[in-house]
């Protein structure tokens, strides 16, 4: 049964999916073509099991989806428009003075 849920519960799941490396990493791969979890993880250069609850995540959070291809399951992107909005997010440019850094960073491991 689908829900409507908020502009506000969307952008937080998107962020929530992007706020580990492994997923934005798993992200951008399947934003080149859908993949096996297999496949995946050698690419990623990460355990299968360390991918699946990565993939578990991302499945939550409404972004990709498996499609059954015989006796596997292959991922790929919930909706292409997904691949499209984090070509956006890339294609952003921040500004950021190489010698300013998040105030936080320190104590809150926010940043880079």
């Amino acid at each position: 049964m689908l829900t409507v849920v908020s502009d506000i519960e969307v952008l937080a799941r998107f962020g929530r999916a992007l706020a580990d490396p492994i997923r934005c990493r798993t992200l951008l791969a399947l934003r080149q073509a859908p993949a096996y979890p297999a496949d995946l993880a050698d690419t990623l250069d990460i355990s299968r099991t360390r991918l699946s609850n990565h993939l578990a995540c991302l499945r939550d959070c409404g972004l990709v989806v498996t499609v059954p291809d015989g006796r596997r399951t292959r991922y790929e992107l919930a909706d292409e428009r997904l691949g499209h909005a984090l070509d956006d997010l890339l294609a952003a440019v921040v500004a950021v003075e190489s010698d300013k850094t998040c105030p936080d960073a320190a104590t809150k491991d926010c940043c880079c």
